[in-house]
Formats: C-alpha cells, sequence, structure tokens
C-alpha cells in the first residue's frame, strides 16, 4: 500500500473535495467511514479501515482523524461550508511560516485564512519555518501575540500535535522575524 498517496487522496477528499465522491461531510467535518472507503476503492481497490489508521499512525502531519466509524480531516479545509472548531484559549505566542514577499501584506492586512477556512499556526519557529519552506522560497516567520489577540476577541482553535488555526488576526498582534 502506498500510504502516502492515501493520505494525500483522503485528504484531498476530506478537506477539498467531498462531493467529487458523493460525502456530505457534517458542521464538524465527519463522514462516515465506509462512505470513504467506498469513494477511492476505485484508486485504492484493497483499502480498509486499518489502512487510514496506518496512516494516521506513522504520518507527522496528523492530516485526518478517525472516531468510531466517522472520519474527517483536522485542518486545511477549502469547502464552501465552514467547518466548525471550538474555541480555544490559545498559548501567549503562536508563528506562521510564510515567504519574505508575503511579509508587507500581512504585516499591512493581518493574517488571513486567503483559500482556507482558518489562519493556520504553529507551536514553534521550527514547524513554521518548515510549513514555509515547502513554498520553495526565501522563509519569514510571523510572531502572532495569540494572548492579547485573543483577549481582543480573536477566536483561536486547537487541532492535534501543535497545530493551531484561527479566524483572521489583525496586523496590531503581529511581528515579523526573518531567517
Amino acid at each position: 500500500m502506498d500510504y502516502k498517496r492515501l493520505s494525500k487522496t483522503v485528504s484531498y477528499f476530506l478537506r477539498h473535495n467531498p462531493w467529487q465522491i458523493e460525502l456530505e461531510p457534517d458542521e464538524a467535518g465527519w463522514v462516515p467511514v465506509d462512505h470513504l472507503l467506498a469513494g477511492i476503492k476505485s484508486n485504492f481497490p484493497q483499502v480498509t479501515t486499518a489502512d487510514l489508521e496506518m496512516v494516521i499512525q506513522i504520518s507527522d502531519k496528523t492530516r485526518f482523524e478517525i472516531l468510531g466509524k466517522k472520519i474527517r480531516a483536522t485542518y486545511g479545509h477549502s469547502i464552501p461550508r465552514k467547518i466548525k472548531k471550538t474555541p480555544t484559549e490559545p498559548p501567549t505566542v503562536l508563528y506562521h511560516g510564510t515567504t519574505t514577499k508575503a511579509v508587507n501584506s500581512i504585516m499591512e492586512v493581518g493574517l488571513l485564512p486567503m483559500d482556507r477556512q482558518y489562519v493556520h499556526l504553529s507551536l514553534d519557529i521550527k514547524t513554521a519555518k518548515v510549513i514555509a519552506s515547502r513554498k520553495g522560497q526565501k522563509v519569514a516567520v510571523i510572531v502572532v501575540d495569540a494572548k492579547s489577540a485573543f483577549q481582543d476577541d480573536t477566536k483561536f482553535y486547537e487541532e492535534l500535535k501543535g497545530i493551531w488555526l484561527a479566524d483572521a488576526i489583525p496586523s496590531e498582534y503581529l511581528n515579523a522575524s526573518f531567517s
């Protein structure tokens, strides 16, 4: 089984295009595992729930999670209906990896979800740099004063393995750091 390809396929359908394989996510993004398996059988004829669980176990990204007989993507959604999350008080500081080219715009307008539902944040600079480096350009890290933003009503949402999400974050809570 090509677990990397399986992970990307499952993530694509759960995050971006569930209707292509006739999935209907609930308000929290959950779909029945058996419906997902049926939808991806043409690409992965032998795929099982155990294969999905193996992808979750070996992945460092935790792109999705299984609870009982349901599965969902944990973050990164671009589907039109916003996935509901439970607001949580964040750590004092969070980090957002980006390119040096984007910094001026971010510092002017704030951090926006862009083509996603939420802004993605990290607990540490190293992770933020890794995420930013995927774009293949010079890297910058935006330092977010999460505590102050939260106190001023910006909503934050804790995900798995140190990933944090937020609604748009105004520029007054941001500082740029170049590496």
